[in-house]
């Protein structure tokens, strides 16, 4: 049952590792696929629909970024290695080339089954490749890929994808300025920080790189037309971002209010009572105690 794209196997080898206990997202930073597990250091999936020399040169690539990549491909149907070569080859040629290899096998009634066919080594290529010839690690390109992983707030994106607007974590931040002026109307830069806790909101609308910004006049942002238009093309992004934040502060203001000046009575009340009853001990008469709304007998 042959594929025809390779975002077919994202879903099947995200759902695979999340079991696993990974976090995983979707398109970071040119990969495909990026799963991290606590402070572990990042996993990435290169997916392609068959084994292919482009393949292990993508998963060559971004050994620059972590030590730990996969290249993950769909089964044949009888279980045959591509190529005419054997399964044990296919995993000493992934080893000598520090990499994984993962395959999605699909079915027509079943759901697609996700084999592990070898793991990469760790750290160091396996015997018989020259250590000269091991991809330096990129520092500054591994930790960009780690701060892109965790400033996203959802997987928003399909990996393998191509030719599509991927949701990145600057685009979700311009998203949530987006529906900060869209709620609010014009604001300056100095609100819209508090509300969205961006320290970068004032940079991000200057540069306004996505057009969806207007100064109205000094130190005054409101929402373009194609800021609008945004709001409704990733409106699933922005309700994912009020659905985690609940309702915003201002509705939650009044409700606070009432419950603290119910407070406030109840306590003033409770304190009238032990006055009264304090200085009517004092005086050797005893006041009746006040009974509660709604306690009495019914006749």
């Amino acid at each position: 049952m042959p594929i025809k794209s390779e975002t077919e196997l994202y879903a099947p080898v995200k759902t695979y590792l999340e079991q696993q206990g990974y976090e995983v997202r979707g398109e970071v930073r040119h990969c495909d696929l990026v799963a991290i597990r606590g402070k572990e250091p990042p996993v990435i999936v290169e997916l392609k629909r068959s084994f292919s020399v482009p393949l292990l040169l993508q998963g060559i690539d971004r050994l620059r970024l972590s030590r730990t990549v996969y290249v993950a491909f769909e089964r044949p149907n009888k279980g045959r290695a591509p190529h005419g070569a054997s399964w044990p080859e296919l995993r000493r040629l992934c080893g000598m080339l520090g990499i994984g290899m993962m395959t999605v096998q699909f079915y027509r009634t079943r759901k697609p089954r996700v084999e592990v066919e070898c793991h990469p080594p760790e750290l160091t290529l396996a015997a018989g490749v020259s250590s000269a010839r091991k991809p330096r690690r990129s520092k500054y390109a591994a930790d960009k890929l780690e701060q892109e992983f965790r400033e996203r707030h959802g997987d928003y994106n399909v990996g393998g994808s191509s030719k599509q607007k991927l949701v990145t974590a600057y685009r979700e931040k311009s998203l949530r300025l987006a529906a900060m002026l869209a709620t609010h109307g014009p604001l300056p830069p100095r609100k819209l920080r508090e509300l969205c806790g961006n320290s970068r909101a004032a940079d991000m609308l200057q540069k306004n790189v996505y057009l969806w910004f207007q100064r109205v006049e000094r130190g005054i942002y409101r929402l373009s037309p194609q800021g609008e238009e945004a709001l409704l093309t990733f409106a699933h992004v922005v309700e994912a971002y009020r659905t985690a934040e609940g309702p915003p502060s201002e509705a939650r203001e009044p409700l606070k209010s009432a419950v603290s000046e119910t407070l406030k009575s109840e306590a003033a009340a409770a304190l009238s009572d032990i006055a009264a009853e304090l200085s009517a001990t004092a005086s050797g008469t005893r006041r009746p105690a006040r009974r509660k709304a709604g306690s009495g007998r019914s006749t």
